[in-house]
């Protein structure tokens, strides 16, 4: 197959990590022997027990940490510091209240090479960018608004169009939709598809929704309790483009009770006899 021969956009090569020195000569890891191959565009997400390591496997993506053991390169470059071809969106929008909506959208432009050095010159285009990015996310009229003039859903949108305003290669998502309620995340769920859809930079997802990381990737990571590793990976063969009411089938909903149930195997130390074999890296 053709795109067997292309190198991954992402690859990990058995990656452990321990925080420091005293903590790697105690063989205590916060993630361990993860390989990992991500195709150019590919939408993954992980999911997992609370600390089992999905933020220490994403400050390694964006080289935040350097990985005690292994080898990742990304984009066919081994990472050696903090990436500039990422964009990354949290639980807490953190937008700067002292800024409207498209000043806090501009701040990486005015941070990140090459755009710093032509940030003034270029400035107006740089302003149509944000507002057009920002009406995609449907915040059209709320551009110059003040975050505290914002719901949270807004916040997060705008958060999004952030983290995207550099037209990034890959999107590094830790829980972004995690403290909205049901109706907007679902709201949000389509805005990043249709992102993704239409632009094809690779997402890395962290979510604790299994229902948010089946309707929306790929392929689904599940991560075991601390030292992190990857137990199972799933690939989600749904057919794109993905309509909400497909959440509501059973097709759907027997993905998702499959991952449930690795994780509670995890949570539980123990095997389950519903939960299907391991598929290893």
């Amino acid at each position: 197959m053709g795109e067997t021969q292309s190198p991954p956009f992402v690859d990990f090569q058995d990656v452990w990590l321990a925080y420091n020195e005293e903590l790697l000569r105690a063989n205590h890891f916060a993630v361990e022997a993860i390989d990992l191959q991500v195709k150019r565009g590919e939408f993954i997400a992980i999911v997992g027990p609370s600390g089992c390591g999905k933020s220490t496997f994403m400050k390694l993506t964006t080289g935040l940490k350097m990985p005690s053991m292994g080898k990742i390169r990304i984009d066919g470059e081994p990472v050696t510091g903090p990436l500039k071809i990422s964009g990354m969106a949290f639980q807490a929008p953190s937008l700067l209240p002292w800024r409207t909506t498209v000043d806090n959208v501009l701040l990486p432009l005015e941070i990140v090479e090459p755009y710093r050095s032509t940030f003034k010159a270029k400035r107006k285009e740089y302003v149509e960018r944000a507002r057009r990015l920002l009406q995609k996310v449907g915040l059209g009229g709320y551009e110059d608004k003040f975050p505290w003039q914002l719901s949270g859903g807004m916040q997060q949108r705008a958060s999004i169009c952030r983290a995207l305003i550099h037209e990034p290669k890959m999107l590094l998502l830790d829980e972004p939709f995690g403290a909205l309620d049901a109706f907007t995340r679902e709201e949000l769920w389509c805005i990043l598809r249709d992102l993704w859809t239409e632009q094809q930079f690779n997402v890395i997802l962290v979510t604790h929704d299994l229902r948010e990381s089946v309707f929306l990737a790929d392929t689904v990571y599940v991560m075991s309790k601390s030292p992190g590793r990857f137990v199972v990976k799933r690939e989600i063969e749904l057919p794109r483009p993905r309509e909400l009411e497909l959440t509501y089938t059973k097709e759907f909903t027997d993905i998702v009770l499959e991952l449930r149930s690795h994780i509670g195997a995890i949570r539980s130390n123990a095997p389950t006899a519903s939960a299907p074999a391991v598929i290893p890296q």
